[in-house]
C-alpha cells in the first residue's frame, strides 16, 4: 500500500514554469513505477509522464515532450514533475500514481492514486 500526496499546483502564466511534487508513504516505494496523470474538465484522464522504479527510464506524452520532465528521489520517497513553457491546454487536475509494474506508461496499470492538485494557466 502506498499513500500519495501531491503539492505544488496553482496559477501559472502561459509560458511559465511550475514544479509538482508527490510525497509517498508506505512500504517499498522504490519498487513501484510512478506516473503523473492529468484530467481537464470534460476530458478523460490521460497519462502525462512515467518513470521506472530506479528512475533510469522515463516516458513523456507527445503533448508535453521537451517541456515536462519527471524525476524521482527514492531516498526521499518523492516524485516530481517539472513543467516548463506551460500553455492553456496544460490546465487540469494533476494526479500522482503508483504502479506495481516496475515501469508503466499506460492506464489501466496504476494501483494507487493521490487526491490531485489543480494547475490553472492564465493566458
Amino acid at each position: 500500500q502506498v499513500h500519495l500526496v501531491e503539492s505544488g499546483g496553482g496559477l501559472v502564466q502561459a509560458g511559465g514554469s511550475l514544479r509538482l511534487s508527490c510525497a509517498a508513504s508506505g512500504r517499498a516505494f522504490s519498487t513501484y513505477g510512478m506516473g503523473w496523470f492529468r484530467q481537464a474538465p470534460g476530458k478523460d484522464r490521460e497519462i502525462v509522464a512515467a518513470i521506472s522504479w530506479t528512475g533510469d527510464s522515463t516516458w513523456h506524452a507527445d503533448s508535453v515532450k521537451g517541456r515536462f520532465f519527471i524525476s524521482r528521489d527514492n531516498a526521499m520517497n518523492m516524485v516530481t514533475l517539472q513543467m516548463n513553457s506551460v500553455n492553456p491546454e496544460d490546465a487540469a487536475v494533476y494526479y500522482c500514481a503508483a504502479s506495481r509494474e516496475l515501469f508503466c506508461h499506460h492506464n489501466p496499470g496504476y494501483d494507487f492514486w493521490g487526491q490531485g492538485t489543480q494547475v490553472t494557466v492564465s493566458s
